[in-house]
């Protein structure tokens, strides 16, 4: 299966897509951004997967991240996929709260009806879409690194955990450390998963170090601003996890931001550079 170009504009050097894709996970269409670098026009070249938080879609990190300009220096490819399932007969949060359902996929496979037939995001960012991205992109699929933003934070985190070989960095900007202790996550597992909160563990960073996942070291940071520090994000939980489990973490609190996109472009630049430095030249 290829993928289809919604769009492409050259952008410094290297070229920014949008592609479409029918998904065999999801049963819905999927978008997804890519930045392929200009190194890219001599050989497959590394993959830096970005994860976006609660109503983004795929444009998002795209537009307002300012990444494009020191991938395309560092050689990497950017992939920014959407954050849920949509369209016609997917269901959406019956009160149309912006926390659950359509833009709010929380990287996991749901098992509950009505969820379960079009939410498998964990399914399609574990096996499907790396699959299409190996077939049709010049990647280095053995040289990925992933990150993501709030919600995605999250998804980056446990998708890294589940699976430690696959990906060789990994960082987060304001996660949502662990899902299984704030009302975002509770809400959607709930919903999502069923009420037995031992099958959420696979879905909460926290938990998955306490039962023995690892990473090589792991790079978050968060703003002291963040509207959402103490109520959703509780990076405090995740600074316990590692240190009982001597998992090295650099947790950077920075001083007076938020949770917007001006805190992510601010050190976009710092969590690039670190994830080439480990996926290498």
């Amino acid at each position: 299966m290829s993928f289809e170009t919604v769009s492409q504009s050259r952008c410094f050097g290297g070229t920014q897509f949008v592609y479409r894709h029918a998904s065999r996970e999801t049963g819905t269409p999927m978008r997804l951004a890519v930045f392929v670098p200009p190194q890219a026009e001599n050989g497959k070249v590394p993959v830096v997967w970005f994860l976006s938080g609660l109503t983004c879609t795929e444009e998002n990190f795209t537009v307002k991240a300012g990444a494009q300009r020191v991938a395309a220096e560092l050689g990497l490819i950017l992939i920014a996929p959407d954050t849920s399932p949509r369209g016609e007969g997917v269901p959406d949060d019956p009160e149309g709260a912006y926390d659950f359902g359509l833009g709010a996929g929380f990287y996991l496979d749901a098992t509950e009806a009505p969820w379960a037939r079009h939410y498998r995001m964990r399914s399609y960012l574990e096996r499907e879409l790396p699959g299409l991205v190996a077939e049709n992109l010049p990647a280095d699929m053995a040289r990925q690194g992933i990150t993501g933003h709030s919600m995605g934070g999250h998804g980056a985190l446990t998708l890294a955990l589940r699976d430690p070989g696959r990906f060789k960095a990994v960082s987060a900007f304001a996660p949502i450390a662990s899902p299984m202790h704030c009302p975002w996550g509770e809400k959607a597992l709930t919903h999502y998963i069923g009420p037995d909160r031992a099958a959420w563990r696979a879905y909460d960073a926290c938990a998955l170090i306490e039962d023995g996942a690892r990473l090589p070291d792991l790079l978050v940071d968060q703003g002291t601003a963040d509207g959402f520090l103490d109520s959703q994000l509780k990076p405090q939980l995740l600074e316990e996890a590692c240190a009982r489990a001597s998992q090295p973490l650099t947790l950077r609190m920075q001083d007076g931001y938020d949770h917007s996109y001006f805190f992510i472009a601010t050190f976009m630049e710092d969590h690039l550079r670190w994830h080439a430095e480990r996926l290498g030249p």
